[in-house]
């Protein structure tokens, strides 16, 4: 397309004689380049010059060689009808695009809470300070192909304050006899609520640890427990007045009382397995000085990397830390000093 308006400007300037006979060139050109090639390849540049040509310059029609009118005006045509198109463009209407941040928290908030519906996710949000429609919402929420219903997590951590768990494990002496430890866990903040050793445990023993360990109005509604013979009709008798429900695992299911069982382990890696118990009163020794640093100390992935009585954050400010040795040195407690 330049190069042709750098040509016809020449044009202007050259002589009359040496334009003719340029003119008689190209025609020649023409005709030759018309028998040797039956289709030549035109660009969108060159349809688009004829079709200006075709506005402004009546005899168009005399130099056309290589395309018929019929395809010039066709051509017109069609730049009319992209012209015209362009001019109905669909302007940018509706409402403003909601952003993504409302988008994703419209999603987790529905994903996190199954039973909402739509007017409760939207009051939410306006609490939150972000105002969107309804119908913004229920195109964006997930949507549940069951009912609405809380997961069995949710149901868990519902109840899981009326729940405590107990079991046995036995610890060998420095003599070879056999010690038996009854603890009494509590579920919502694994905290070993009580414990006691016995080289004899009875049915009437094991009872009595259950009133020593639920003082007053503190039983919880279910209590999870082994199959075990020691546990009686005393023992379920005494369940059944203090209010407590029995729940009672399947044989040899220890996976059944998980949280009972980890405690049993982590008492015997933690501790046991590093000492070697004397007697009764030795192991009882033991046994309250590690659940003093289990209690306050030792933090639990379960309970957001915390200890079951949680401990308060100490900031660089209160001063150096200062380290105490628990069980003669088998753990220590680290705290801030003055």
């Amino acid at each position: 397309m330049f190069k042709l308006i750098v040509t016809f400007l020449r044009s202007l300037l050259l002589p009359r004689s040496s334009l003719h006979l340029e003119i008689l060139a190209l025609r020649h050109q023409l005709s030759v380049l018309q028998r040797t090639s039956k289709r030549p390849r035109l660009r969108m540049s060159d349809r688009i010059l004829w079709t200006w040509l075709l506005r402004l310059w009546p005899d168009w029609r005399s130099c056309l060689v290589i395309v018929k009118p019929e395809t010039v005006v066709r051509w017109h045509r069609l730049g009319f009808r992209l012209y015209w198109r362009w001019l109905s463009r669909p302007k940018r209407t509706g409402r403003p695009k909601v952003l993504l941040e409302v988008r994703e928290l419209i999603r987790r908030i529905s994903r996190d809470n199954s039973t909402w519906g739509v007017p409760r996710i939207r009051d939410e949000l306006a609490l939150l300070g972000i105002q969107v429609a309804e119908s913004t919402i229920r195109k964006y929420r997930i949507r549940s192909k069951k009912p609405p219903s809380q997961t069995w997590r949710s149901f868990l951590k519902n109840h899981v304050k009326d729940i405590a768990a107990i079991d046995f494990f036995n610890v060998h002496t420095i003599d070879f006899r056999v010690l038996y430890c009854f603890i009494v866990l509590r579920h919502d903040r694994r905290k070993l609520i009580h414990f006691n050793v016995s080289a004899h445990p009875t049915a009437s023993w094991t009872a009595q640890q259950i009133i020593e360990a639920f003082p007053f109005d503190e039983a919880p509604k279910y209590m999870i427990r082994d199959r075990d013979g020691i546990y009686g009709n005393l023992f379920r008798h005494r369940l059944k007045h203090m209010g407590i429900e029995e729940v009672v695992i399947a044989p040899r299911s220890p996976w059944q009382n998980p949280f009972v069982e980890r405690v049993i382990g982590t008492i015997r890696r933690d501790c046991l397995d590093h000492v070697i118990v004397l007697n009764e009163a030795h192991l009882v020794r033991i046994l309250s000085e590690y659940i003093n640093y289990y209690h306050n100390a030792r933090p639990h992935q379960s309970l957001d990397h915390n200890s079951p009585l949680p401990r308060a954050v100490e900031a660089l400010e209160q001063g150096h830390v200062v380290a105490e040795p628990i069980l003669g040195g088998l753990h220590h407690r680290y705290r801030r000093a003055a």
